[in-house]
């Protein structure tokens, strides 16, 4: 058996790559980044105008840097105020292409007065700010490399990078919100990070997974998710999911991330490779 999986490692590694690869990789990724951009502002916009008519306000459009001069607007509230308590707003909002780079961002802001809403928009501009810094880099590094090797102008005309950064609202009640950010980048190669915001308004702090489930909240995790990837294996022994020693699934602790759905089931989430190969994505369990 070890035999054999040393010469399948050694045909694949002896396979050449077609010179066109990395322009099929790019086009592919291109193609995702915009389905999930088209989807994903479909999803977050389309969950305010069910639950809460067409009615928006509208705000004053602001000039700002953001390494790249973008219009940034107040736009129309994805939460309009319940209770009095908070709004989620679109704050930072623009579509644009520029030296090769196309950037979509939209950003959220949560305006509620407090102390907890200023942590968590200061939260969100620092991550921002920092990843369109390194976007940038990304992007010169790989510029730099590619004419160090070669490269022609004319065989780097219309490469583009995709730099995102989107939201969506999960769940929403008169005081408690549960949503997700993510930022992406997606050229020859492609990451996405996503960071999990669920907030007590009225309370002025984040909720835990132990506000949701309980004293239990560990176990009852971990049941769940064990079960899941357990049910994952195919009839042949394959499943996506890495075994314990391999750096797959232990537990859940504090750091983990979540969000809530709107019929209050918890979602936990992990990060692209945590625990399985790249190929399941982001994993994610409903916790029932």
């Amino acid at each position: 058996m070890m035999n054999e999986f040393k010469k399948a490692k050694e045909h694949y590694d002896n396979t050449p790559i077609p010179a066109e690869l990395s322009d099929r990789v790019q086009a592919g990724i291109r193609e995702g980044q915009a389905r999930y951009r088209s989807q994903n502002r479909q999803s977050r916009r389309g969950t305010s105008l069910r639950r809460w008519g067409v009615t928006a306000a509208c705000f004053a459009v602001l000039l700002t840097t953001l390494n790249l001069s973008p219009t940034v607007a107040k736009a129309a509230a994805d939460v309009p105020v319940l209770g009095g308590l908070f709004q989620v707003l679109t704050f930072v909002d623009y579509d644009k292409t520029e030296d090769g780079i196309h950037y979509d961002v939209s950003a959220p802001q949560v305006d509620a007065g407090t102390d907890l809403a200023e942590q968590v928009n200061a939260a969100i501009q620092e991550k921002m700010d920092a990843h369109l810094a390194k976007a940038q880099q990304d992007w010169d590094d790989y510029r730099n490399a590619f004419f160090a090797t070669g490269g022609t102008e004319e065989e780097w005309a219309g490469r583009e990078m995709d730099v995102i950064v989107d939201y969506e609202i999960k769940s929403q009640s008169d005081s408690r919100v549960s949503f997700v950010v993510t930022f992406a980048e997606g050229w020859v190669a492609s990451y996405q990070e996503r960071y999990y915001y669920n907030l007590d308004l009225a309370e002025g702090r984040d909720l835990t997974l132990r506000d949701y489930l309980g004293e239990d909240w560990v176990e009852t995790c971990n049941t769940a998710i064990q079960t899941q990837i357990d049910e994952s294996v195919d009839e042949e022994g394959f499943t996506l999911f890495f075994t314990p020693d391999q750096g797959g699934f232990t537990t859940v602790d504090e750091s983990t991330g979540f969000y809530v759905r709107e019929d209050g089931t918890v979602v936990v989430c992990f990060p692209e490779y945590s625990i399985a190969a790249g190929a399941a994505g982001m994993p994610e369990f409903p916790i029932n």
